[in-house]
């Protein structure tokens, strides 16, 4: 049996040594190879050889002349552009998602527009044919959801003075209006990093204080500019890891959250991702959720589109901030609205004080996302 097994497995590795064999010999012909020659070149009968051409164009780009009644056949252009030339669903993809950021006026539309332009201006007048028509149905049919969301356009320009300080590590300077601002402010941070998404952030953290990094909106700094001052985070900073800090982009304490979900939406619950770093435990029907993470009013406000199959069991402020958003809700139904709005222990959303950096930020990001 073994020496049966090794006979197969030595078949195989004949077979494709012959495959890649052929595979060079037709991408260095330049006059190209009948199946005359390649069965001859390789000791196999021209059925054989067929076969393995057959193999090699539907992989590569495989080009068919007649020369005095012969049909040749070579692989066009070097074999590395075979493992490097986009596809039609990716650059179907690549266009998807350009059309989308566009229409959000995000900060990187215009540098995935240019890919997009390099990635189609790199293939040449063959391989514009080959994908044309799988493009044009795809590009047709397929489009990345845009959901509803704050409008926040950023300068592309100032995109990339966020992107140079990283390169160089200098120091960011930039005017910054925080919510409820009348007038401008400047800012220099040490940028820790770059979130996208329908509102951009640069996480930054002030060089002459002690205060942990804060997210600033992109759409909200004028006169950005890579400063002299150096500046770069630490080699153990982990963006990852500050992000799983909160549900949302709200900075403040976090808590063990500890929710409960009901059997009629376990199934969907169970493919829905609550957390990055969520722990899942059965309870009969239902399951629980735990995580560890800030944003109380995000994850109230998250809540709300389970329809109540998803219960808080923990902690209790999260439960407070429920009760205030449920009245806030409430609220909106009235005919006439209550001049009195429901109050409760959440963070002050009137800081404006230059001490109170990070409830500003807080307070844009409870906009952004609601």
């Amino acid at each position: 049996m073994a020496d049966q097994e090794e006979l197969r497995v030595s078949d195989r590795m004949g077979k494709m040594s012959r495959m890649l064999a052929l595979v060079h010999l037709l991408a260095d012909a330049v006059e190209g190879l009948t199946l005359d020659e390649m069965a001859a070149a390789l000791g196999v009968n021209r059925r054989t050889a067929e076969r393995m051409r057959d193999v090699i164009a539907a992989n590569f780009d495989l080009e068919e002349r007649t020369d005095d009644r012969h049909k040749r056949f070579r692989i066009a252009g070097a074999l590395r552009r075979a493992y490097t030339r986009p596809s039609a669903t990716e650059v179907a993809a690549l266009q998807a998602e350009v059309e989308a950021r566009t229409a959000e006026q995000a900060s990187r539309a215009t540098l995935l527009a240019s890919l997009l332009q390099k990635v189609k201006g790199a293939l040449d007048d063959r391989e514009k044919r080959r994908i044309e028509p799988d493009l044009d149905a795809l590009v047709r049919l397929q489009r990345t959801r845009i959901v509803a969301g704050p409008l926040a356009p950023a300068n592309p320009e100032a995109l990339a003075q966020v992107q140079q300080a990283i390169l160089t590590a200098q120091c960011l300077e930039f005017d910054y209006r925080a919510d409820g601002a009348s007038e401008p402010a400047w800012r220099r941070i040490v940028v820790y990093g770059l979130i996208h998404g329908p509102v951009t952030y640069v996480v930054g953290k002030l060089p002459a204080h002690d205060r942990p990094p804060v997210p600033f909106r992109l759409d909200r700094m004028t006169n950005v500019r890579a400063g002299e001052a150096v500046g770069c985070p630490p080699d153990d900073w982990d963006l990852d890891a500050w992000q799983q800090q909160s549900f949302g982009i709200w900075r403040e304490a976090d808590h063990d959250i500890v929710l409960r979900v009901a059997p009629a939406s376990a199934a969907q619950a169970r493919a829905w991702r609550f957390h990055p770093a969520q722990v899942i435990e059965a309870d009969g029907d239902a399951f629980i959720v735990r995580f560890r993470a800030g944003g109380l009013r995000e994850i109230a406000e998250h809540l709300f589109t389970w329809g109540g199959d998803v219960t808080i069991e923990a902690p209790e402020a999260l439960r407070d901030v429920m009760r205030e958003r449920l009245a806030a809700a409430a609220a909106a139904l009235r005919p006439i609205l209550s001049d009195e709005a429901p109050t409760s222990d959440y963070p002050d959303r009137s800081a404006s004080s230059p001490d109170s950096l990070t409830p500003h930020i807080a307070r844009e990001g409870h906009r952004s996302l609601s």
